[in-house]
């Protein structure tokens, strides 16, 4: 911090008397509000000058052509950190995801309008963006090349694909990836492609949207940010809203260029598929390497939008085309739509032999209790090949009585639980009942909290998984 104070210091005349710590994007840049009577600014401090340089760089560029985008005030000496416009808190996206927990964003109205605005204004950035600005200063690199292109694919690949445990002949995946890139590549443009370009990197002030986080952007076609921002997958457009988008952009465009409407849907098709691989890739790495769960709970939406897109085959890939429909019947991706803000519950049951169940939603929160103080029916010869689901077992279980005594205290723990996070609009808890062999009292405790909630929390989905015997079903579906 005492860099950024530094140059506040350095700009402003005096230090500042509040830094308020802000929530950064999945990158190591850390931002920072710092206010004083002089002014209030954004800081920020990065790990790579050449980055730091790409947006300063960029930003004094799009603020000479009279774009909303942040003005930058000062810059270190090292170049990792700079001073920025403030341009406040409210961002694009906090409208998005609003509308969401109230049922959906609407096709019409006012955040419909601002969608639109924000969509008409990206014309100028693509092409009066691009003239006069250096590439060679983008960071990475200054284009969008065959090299990125296979990069991104095989960042899906590895970091998607693979841990999804889906089993693929991988020279035949690769053969349609370099001709899937060969159509991609076929235009060569002199245009500016943000990359980022999403609700999360536009700011609303005014009533007016403001760009950030353009420090990625490289010259490349005007696809791919069109289709980064209209096929958001945890966005969730309608179908409806999706084509008033792109007519806005297009009337937009117009001004630009004249590209026929059939050409435009044909090309712009291939960039929603490839922007949907490159973010279940980023899904992947950073939901199940990295353990963040907003990450998690976007991939079922990312998957429904990839099943809407192959109802019309892209038959130049086939062999690309069996594996994507493949992966998206994989049952962990099945009836798993969150984008509602619905909570769902799993509820597992499970071996302490083998292992806590991993947590799916990559929060490592839930509870995890131990049955194994419970009398065990698996001790005794009638019952070793029953389960808790079976009329004897169950009848063992509750005439002895501990076990309804041992649910009566989960209920008061887990009850208000879901009921908070319900409130809240958390979409993911887990809940996994363990004993010896996972198979009686474990079995027994998942069956009836699994129904003790779907009775109680009818607008709650309840997943219950039975690990040990692979059965798994869904409450309030």
């Amino acid at each position: 911090m005492e860099h950024l104070s530094s140059l506040y210091s350095s700009f402003y005349g005096t230090g500042p008397d509040s830094v308020e710590p802000l929530t950064g994007s999945a990158s190591n840049r850390s931002y920072f509000r710092l206010s004083s009577p002089s002014g209030t600014c954004i800081g920020v401090r990065g790990t790579d000058a050449k980055e730091n340089n790409a947006f300063v760089t960029i930003a004094r560029h799009f603020r000479s052509k009279g774009m909303n985008v942040p003005e930058v005030y000062a810059v270190s000496d090292d170049g990792l950190s700079y001073l920025q416009e403030d341009l406040g808190s409210v961002m694009l996206s906090d409208h998005v995801d609003a509308a969401l927990k109230s049922g959906g964003v609407p096709e019409d109205g006012p955040l419909a309008d601002l969608l639109c605005r924000t969509m008409a204004a990206l014309p100028k950035i693509q092409f009066e963006g691009a003239r006069g600005l250096d590439f060679s200063i983008c960071y990475p690199q200054p284009a969008f090349d065959r090299r990125m292109v296979m990069f991104d694919l095989n960042y899906f690949k590895y970091c998607f694909l693979k841990p999804s445990g889906l089993e693929f002949n991988e020279v035949l995946l690769q053969d349609d990836f370099e001709r899937f890139a060969d159509s991609l590549l076929v235009e060569d443009s002199d245009t500016f492609l943000y990359r980022d370009f999403n609700a999360r990197n536009v700011m609303i002030r005014d009533g007016e949207p403001f760009f950030i986080d353009f420090q990625g952007g490289r010259r490349g076609p005007i696809y791919y940010d069109v289709a980064s921002f209209v096929w958001q997958a945890r966005a969730g457009y309608p179908e409806r809203l999706k084509a008033r988008l792109i007519d806005c952009y297009l009337l937009a465009l117009y001004e630009y260029v004249d590209v026929p409407r059939e050409e435009f849907d044909r090309t712009l098709r291939l960039f929603v598929l490839f922007r949907l691989l490159q973010v279940l890739g980023a899904y992947g790495f950073r939901g199940w390497m990295e353990h963040k769960a907003k990450f998690v709970t976007s991939i079922p939406p990312a998957i429904s939008s990839v099943c809407s897109l192959l109802e019309e085959p892209f038959e130049d890939y086939p062999y690309m085309m069996q594996v994507l429909r493949a992966m998206t019947e994989l049952p962990r991706f099945r009836n798993e739509d969150v984008k509602d803000g619905t909570l769902e519950v799993k509820v597992y049951s499970f071996s302490f032999r083998k292992g806590i169940p991993d947590d799916p939603s990559g929060n490592g929160g839930g509870y995890v209790f131990d049955c194994r103080s419970i009398h065990n029916p698996g001790r005794y010869e009638p019952y070793k090949k029953l389960t808790g689901r079976d009329d004897a077992v169950i009848r063992f279980l509750e005439d002895d009585g501990e076990i309804l005594r041992f649910l009566d205290h989960v209920y008061g723990v887990v009850d208000p639980h879901v009921e908070t996070y319900a409130r809240r609009g958390f979409t993911s808890l887990t809940v996994s009942f363990g004993c010896t062999g996972g198979q009686h009292r474990s079995v027994y405790c998942a069956e009836h909290l699994a129904r003790h909630l779907a009775a109680r929390y009818p607008s709650v989905r309840v997943r219950l998984i039975h690990r040990e015997q692979h059965l798994e079903d869904i409450l309030n579906p």
